[in-house]
């Protein structure tokens, strides 16, 4: 006798919000460890069908960010909110029933199991009963490469070692398996900083790809170059602090990556080496015209 197990889907999970619905929104969110501040005064918006682009430097605060989001960390300031609920998450299991999924930028795979192994890793679905229970290894196969298929992404052999893959594809295989597993909020921890150009862009095809599926996507990364095409949402963090949220419609990528180079900060010193350096100094002639001054 054969039981296959149905797709997991966690049962506290809501059903899927319609397009431009937010699923998760945060007002002035911060997070204090005794004296010491990690973030302060940070809004933005998560909605179904839609990228939030959360954009800083080492050390402003992303990392903070995703963890008060995935559950690892309770904020002590602000009010986090998930479909329209203030909400308090105690640990990362309770964010994910509410479906928020986090891939981070060290992928928890094993790189000698095969791609289907570590699709369907710690959820292994089974058939059969008692002492003749078993995992279902045709059906984490087939449903592996049709669920790839649908993410658009093409493996010839989900028996190959997912070690075998590029960077690029191993987190394309991420993002497929939370979209499989109920996800409704996807958070990308820097998913592009290791890649080179052209499998960055194989990872942002599936940022949009997930983003089409009707999920709402958090992209945290610190290259505006990758976050400018894919983004509907941008939210700047510097030393813990939101420099603002913008609408795509509001922003170009010029002030984007004037904004994250931090422009009057480079104007300022431009002129101070003029100053100290002569105004033919090439440095300082860059740094003028990095900043259009």
């Amino acid at each position: 006798m054969s039981n296959d197990t149905p797709k997991h889907q966690s049962t506290d999970t809501a059903a899927p919000a319609a397009p431009g619905t937010p699923i998760i929104e945060v007002v002035d969110i911060g997070k204090r460890y005794g004296s010491i501040i990690a973030l302060s005064d940070v809004t933005t918006s998560v909605k179904a069908g839609e990228v939030t682009c959360v954009l800083g430097d080492n050390g402003a605060g992303k990392s903070t960010f995703i963890k008060i989001l995935a559950g690892a960390h309770e904020h002590t300031d602000g009010e986090l909110r998930v479909d329209g609920k203030a909400t308090t998450f105690s640990g990362p299991r309770e964010a994910l029933e509410a479906g928020i999924a986090t891939v981070y930028q060290d992928l928890a795979v094993v790189p000698l199991m095969p791609v289907w192994r570590n699709f369907f890793l710690g959820s292994e679905p089974s058939k059969g009963f008692g002492p003749f229970k078993h995992m279902d290894v045709d059906f984490m196969k087939r449903t592996t490469k049709s669920e790839l298929a649908a993410m658009g992404i093409d493996l010839r052999d989900v028996d190959q070692p997912i070690g075998t893959l590029s960077g690029g594809e191993r987190q394309c295989v991420a993002i497929a398996r939370a979209v499989y597993f109920g996800a409704r909020v996807l958070i990308l921890d820097e998913p592009t900083a290791a890649l080179g150009v052209k499998q960055s862009g194989v990872v942002l095809k599936y940022i949009a790809k997930a983003r089409e599926r009707g999920l709402g996507v958090v992209f945290i990364t610190h290259n505006p170059h990758h976050a400018y095409p894919v983004g509907d949402r941008f939210m700047l963090l510097r030393r813990g602090k939101s420099m603002g949220d913008f609408p795509k419609s509001e922003m170009t990528l010029d002030d984007l990556t004037s904004m994250m180079a931090g422009g009057a900060e480079l104007e300022s010193l431009a002129h101070e080496l003029e100053r100290t350096m002569g105004t033919d100094s090439a440095v300082a002639q860059q740094l003028k015209d990095e900043v259009g001054a």
